[in-house]
């Protein structure tokens, strides 16, 4: 009988930890595929930032608009993000990212992340970016709904992020071509490079 008990903790340790070591491979995988989605943004491979993501995807932004009034912007095609990656630009775009946390049930994932966006070394905004993705046939995750939240303040930002963009968080009081201190909330679009795209060509609200 102890014999057959100590087979039975054996099998559930083993099954435990196999589970355990699936996980973390997926968890892995799916960090990844964020960090191929930041990199494209940040090279302006807009091939890249399109291999991150489902055939269908949804994209989605919560905001305070002018009368500081909580508003949702939606968008259902990846076309225009993608194009304002792909569009040459003379600043590097770059979303830095922490406390990036995944959860997984299956072939279903979800990840959560805070972030901090710049052109160059010009701060932007920041907020949290929050994804969904899906193991397709292949065995590949991939994202198929992307949504955050943007502000210019109360961002917590880690020092050591400040201190690699520390010539744009200086910079913050000189006057640019666009005022990132005046500029209202609403007018930060979706994420990442498609939101500073818009923002910084001049056009402003939804």
């Amino acid at each position: 009988m102890m014999k057959f008990r100590i087979l039975i903790v054996t099998c559930l340790l083993l099954a435990v930890a196999g589970t355990a070591r699936s996980q973390s491979a997926d968890e892995a995988a799916i960090k990844a595929v964020i960090t191929q989605l930041f990199t494209g943004m940040e090279k302006g491979d807009s091939a890249m930032v399109h291999a991150a993501f489902a055939p269908e995807v949804t994209m989605a932004t919560v905001y305070r608009d002018k009368n500081d009034a909580p508003a949702l912007r939606r968008e259902s095609s990846l076309d225009d993000f993608l194009k304002a990656v792909g569009t040459p630009h003379p600043q590097v775009w770059y979303e830095e990212v922490w406390n990036l946390k995944v959860q997984l049930d299956g072939d279903f994932s979800q990840a959560w992340c805070d972030y901090a966006f710049y052109a160059g070394d010009t701060f932007s905004h920041c907020g949290v970016d929050a994804f969904q993705l899906f193991r397709d046939k292949y065995g590949a995750w991939k994202i198929f709904h992307l949504a955050d939240t943007r502000r210019k303040t109360g961002c917590n930002i880690p020092k050591e992020t400040e201190r690699k963009h520390i010539r744009g968080h200086l910079d913050l009081g000189i006057k640019k071509s666009y005022d990132l201190n005046s500029t209202p909330a609403e007018s930060l679009p979706l994420p990442g490079a498609f939101g500073y795209k818009r923002w910084n060509s001049g056009r402003t609200g939804w």
